[in-house]
C-alpha cells in the first residue's frame, strides 16, 4: 500500500481500476470507431434489404456479454475511479470528466442508437418488408450521426483517462518514499562530503 500525492492510502486495486477503465473505454471507442470508418461505409454501398437485413444481424449479435462487459465495464470501472481518486487533485478532475463524457456516449446509445436498432427489429423479416428502402431511410442516417458523435465521446473520455494515468504515474512516490529517499540522499551526500 502507498499513499497519494494527498497522504491517503492507495492500492494496487487504484491502480487496476484505473487501468480497466482506460481499457473498457478504449474497446468501446474503438467498436464505434469501427462502425463509423469501415461497417457503415461498407453497408451503405449495399442494397436496401441487404442493409436492413446486416444491421438486424449485427444488433442481434452484438447483445453479448464480451459487449455489456465493455460497454458498462467502462462507466462503472471510471465511476469507481472517479470516486476512488476524488481527494486527489492531480487526476480527480480529468476523471470526472471522463466519467461525464463517457456518460453522454452512454446516454446517446441507451436514448437514440437502441431505440432505433429496436425499431429496426421491430420491421420484421427483411425478405417480407414490403419498403426496404423506407425502413433504412428511417434508420442509416441518424443511426450513423449519432454513432459518429458517440464513437467522438469514447475516444476523448479515452483521452482523458489516459492524462489521469499519466498524472498518477508521474507521481507515485509516496510522502514517506519521498522521506525515505531525502534521508538516503542526504547520508549518501553527507558520507560523500566526510570523504
Amino acid at each position: 500500500m502507498t499513499e497519494n500525492r494527498a497522504g491517503r492510502p492507495t492500492t494496487a486495486l487504484h491502480h487496476l481500476v484505473l487501468g480497466g477503465a482506460a481499457v473498457t473505454t478504449g474497446l468501446m471507442a474503438g467498436t464505434f470507431y469501427v462502425f463509423s470508418c469501415a461497417v457503415m461505409p461498407a453497408l451503405g454501398r449495399s442494397g436496401d434489404r441487404t442493409f436492413v437485413e446486416v444491421m438486424q444481424n449485427i444488433n442481434d449479435v452484438i447483445e453479448n456479454p464480451v459487449f455489456f462487459a465493455g460497454f458498462l465495464g467502462a462507466l462503472f470501472l471510471t465511476a469507481a475511479a472517479a470516486w476512488q481518486w476524488r481527494r486527489s487533485p492531480g487526476p480527480r478532475g480529468w476523471l470526472f470528466a471522463a466519467l461525464a463524457v463517457y456518460a453522454l456516449a452512454f446516454l446517446f446509445t441507451c436514448g437514440i442508437n437502441v431505440p432505433l436498432n429496436n425499431t429496426l427489429a421491430d420491421a420484421g423479416d427483411p425478405a417480407r418488408i414490403a419498403d426496404p428502402a423506407a425502413v433504412r431511410e428511417r434508420f442509416e442516417d441518424t443511426w450513423v450521426v449519432w454513432n459518429a458523435v458517440r464513437a467522438v465521446l469514447c475516444t476523448a473520455a479515452l483521452a482523458l483517462l489516459l492524462r489521469a494515468a499519466y498524472l498518477v504515474a508521474r507521481h507515485p512516490r509516496t510522502r514517506a518514499g519521498r522521506a525515505q529517499e531525502s534521508a538516503y540522499l542526504a547520508s549518501a551526500a553527507g558520507s560523500s562530503a566526510s570523504r
